[in-house]
């Protein structure tokens, strides 16, 4: 199971490690974006900075219906538990966590500063 806590602004936030170039572990604190169909979102110079690996460019777009490119990279993160590859995009905001890597998890989450939130591994996926 993983854990977050909800924000005095209103945000699901948890912690994430993610393993560098050179295999080294650094702690992330992540928002929880819904809207986020992807797997993870770093700003460019995190991303420099850890060493990740360019896999090629992506296309999203915005709740507004504005679309744009991203630049797509390889990590490997530690959830639940577990290390797992997955796809970052590059974008300069939060760090964001998306319903791709939540895939296969219960969200649960009363709205309520400083409660805690769950994500919990559903069988089979």
């Amino acid at each position: 199971m993983i854990t977050g806590v909800v924000s005095v602004d209103r945000e699901a936030v948890m912690q994430l490690e993610i393993i560098d170039g050179l295999g080294a572990r650094s702690a992330l604190s992540a928002v929880v974006d819904t809207g986020y169909t992807g797997w993870l979102t770093l700003p460019p110079d995190l991303i420099a900075k850890l060493g990740l690996m360019w896999i090629g460019k992506g296309h999203g777009a915005l709740a507004d219906g504005t679309s744009f490119v991203t630049y797509r990279y390889n990590a490997t993160i530690i959830w639940d538990g577990q290390p797992i590859s997955i796809q970052v995009d590059s974008l300069d905001s939060d760090v964001l966590v998306g319903m791709s890597l939540m895939y296969g998890y219960e969200f649960l989450m009363p709205i309520v500063d400083g409660s805690t939130f769950t994500l919990r591994n559903l069988v089979g996926y």
